[in-house]
């Protein structure tokens, strides 16, 4: 008897694993969302992005990074931000800055480099993103 809820349980298991691997391929875009609390990161995201356009072909979709905590800061630095700035821009990546991060740490959002947007709350807006079939990642 044990034996056979063993084996039933692990079926269902291999079942619903086949789904969800069904339902990802599936998808005519993958979109992607990255929740990171380090500007210095963004460079080896932009790199993962590129990978993943190349790797995804017409079926890439959205990439969307979004940068919170006290790393907000660094938004601001006009040297270490240009070249970022570029890269994202040519691999179409999305940069968003988190509202509540950029209140905390009082950086004013009319001061944020062009290329950069804001979303009030960026674990929320990754949460409904997910919810639309993004895949995610916070660092």
């Amino acid at each position: 008897m044990k034996l056979k809820i063993a084996l039933l349980a692990m079926v269902s298991l291999l079942l619903a694993g086949q789904a969800s691997a069904q339902i990802h391929s599936n998808k005519e875009k993958y979109n992607y969302y990255v929740l990171t609390r380090n500007v210095a990161q963004l460079k080896p995201i932009l790199l993962a992005a590129e990978a993943l356009a190349k790797e995804d072909g017409d079926r890439f979709g959205e990439f969307q990074v979004v940068i919170c905590g006290n790393t907000v800061k660094d938004l601001l630095d006009k040297a270490l931000m240009e070249p970022l700035l570029k890269t994202a821009k040519e691999q179409r990546v999305t940069l968003l800055a988190c509202g509540f991060s950029l209140q905390k740490f009082d950086v004013n959002p009319d001061e944020l480099p062009p290329g950069i947007s804001v979303t009030e709350n960026g674990i929320l807006y990754g949460l409904q993103l997910q919810k639309e079939g993004y895949y995610s990642i916070t660092l």
